[in-house]
């Protein structure tokens, strides 16, 4: 049921005519009954950030992580629109405030879409009252608002994650400008434990930071990321420890099915770095692979070169040592103690060739270890992104 499967929340998605196509492309999460619960958010790191991110920042800070509803559209990211823009956003959030008689401040926004054209705030304003009557809390009710929130994604992606006492659900849309530091989505995710809105800021930011925030695809970052989560309180008193450890499970989730479904993607592959000199350098050498174009090439070639790996962590700026790295496909050692080891190259490929596929490095210096997820590169994605789409 998604988004509506922990207690108090509900659900809706319509077709506003924002997508030429005719199909669902507005939705709409909401406490249920209507009024403000704790919520935190966290946004793009994009300094051209969209109309819809710099006002529910805004109203954000003025509730002091207090949210009745979200507010999301696909078709248009309302990005780089300038002062009509910003108007468009919080004309929405007023609209959809004055249906459900929460307060302006309490309602997010959210936008995907294409960077430039500007929100046909007409057909978005018109859609509301039948948005707000749609609302429920069935398992079609949250699947409806999953699909209004697609673009290039081919299918939805939602999760739930039930715990002692309480409930995590979620959605995110996102298939391409995806990158470390938020990847492109929305994403909204509801829980209904007992929690305050410093408690559930911190234990949002803490899910993000392990999940989210070590996927790339092609290391591009959206104007519109937005995470979003909003905490009935309907539930069980909980901690910030293991409400980030549910909310990581459910973000986790998500960020291999935004990978799955990522654009042109033929197999998601896990870049694991272990025996960093810290967990920093963990981070900064797995990344470097995972973003490279040569290392995602070959995966979608399933061709074990492990030459770019290689060079890859070796150019990555963390503490390296030729002579102390390994390289492994999956659990068949390619490389270590500075050369080439034998293995059996047919194979290797074959294990690369899977769905699924994992490169795991050994730096050979210390304890550090980060994992980073990403997808392989052919022309499925160059397909999908050489025009305008």
């Amino acid at each position: 049921m998604s988004v509506t499967a922990p207690q108090g929340f509900v659900a809706s998605g319509v077709a506003a005519g924002i997508k030429a196509s005719g199909a669902l492309d507005l939705a709409l999460v909401a406490a249920e009954p209507a009024g403000a619960v704790a919520g935190s958010a966290t946004f793009t790191t994009n300094l051209a950030a969209a109309a819809p991110v710099q006002i529910s920042r805004t109203h954000l800070a003025a509730t002091r992580g207090h949210v009745a509803a979200v507010l999301l559209n696909s078709g248009c990211a309302n990005a780089a629109t300038g002062a009509q823009g910003l108007e468009a956003a919080r004309k929405s959030a007023a609209t959809v405030a004055a249906a459900l008689g929460v307060g302006v401040d309490e309602v997010l926004v959210c936008s995907t879409g294409l960077i430039g054209p500007h929100l046909p705030l007409g057909q978005l304003v018109a859609a509301v009252p039948e948005l707000v009557d749609r609302l429920g809390a069935s398992r079609s009710d949250a699947a409806r608002a999953a699909e209004a929130i697609l673009t290039t994604d081919t299918h939805a992606k939602e999760v739930v994650v039930e715990r002692d006492g309480f409930v995590v659900g979620g959605m995110v849309k996102g298939a391409g400008m995806i990158a470390p530091n938020m990847a492109t989505m929305l994403a909204v995710l509801t829980t209904d434990a007992s929690v305050g809105p410093p408690v559930l800021g911190d234990a949002l930011r803490r899910a993000v930071a392990a999940s989210f925030n070590e996927l790339t695809v092609d290391g591009c970052t959206s104007t519109n990321d937005t995470v979003s989560v909003l905490a009935s309180g309907l539930g069980r008193a909980v901690d910030a420890d293991e409400l980030a450890d549910a909310l990581l499970e459910a973000c986790a989730d998500l960020a291999f099915q935004l990978a799955e479904d990522a654009e042109g993607t033929t197999r998601v592959a896990r870049v694991v770095v272990t025996g960093a000199a810290s967990g920093e350098d963990a981070r900064r050498a797995a990344r470097a692979v995972a973003q490279s174009n040569l290392v995602k090439t070959s995966l979608y070639g399933a061709d074990p070169y492990w030459g770019r790996v290689l060079s890859e962590l070796g150019a990555s700026g963390a503490a390296f040592d030729l002579a102390s790295v390994s390289v492994r496909y999956g659990e068949t050692l390619v490389f270590a103690e500075g050369c080439e080891v034998g293995h059996d190259r047919a194979a290797t490929s074959g294990y690369l060739s899977g769905s699924v596929v994992e490169v795991r490095c050994d730096l050979g210096l210390g304890q550090g270890e980060a994992t980073v997820l990403t997808t392989d590169l052919g022309p499925g994605y160059i397909d999908e992104n050489m025009r305008t789409s």
